[in-house]
């Protein structure tokens, strides 16, 4: 598997998200936990987000951040997917085997 850096940028609904946060919420920690979500965080004071994942290929990474409630309830205005290679600190980082 190859890693990917997604970025998230918020529709302006704070209340949206705050509604669905919880199901987000366990929806990322179900793919850390899986080791697909290797780390994670808010961006831009919490405008977006920032998430490395494992995959396949991009339309991989899409597909499963497709099932991201924030994106199913229309949340996220602006998705991108990239590759990444890192390169500089890639031994710190806590890696399943697949992803190495």
């Amino acid at each position: 598997m190859a890693l990917f850096a997604v970025t998230y940028q918020y529709t302006d609904n704070p209340s949206g998200r705050d509604l669905h946060r919880p199901e987000h919420v366990a929806f990322l920690a179900a793919q850390y936990e899986a080791r697909r979500l290797i780390v994670s965080g808010p961006t831009d004071g919490g405008a977006g987000a920032l998430l490395i994942l494992a995959g396949a290929t991009a339309d991989d990474v899409e597909g499963l951040l497709d099932a991201d409630p924030f994106c199913r309830e229309g949340l996220i205005a602006r998705r991108t997917v990239t590759a990444w290679k890192p390169f500089f600190g890639a031994d710190r980082l806590e890696l399943s085997e697949a992803a190495r």
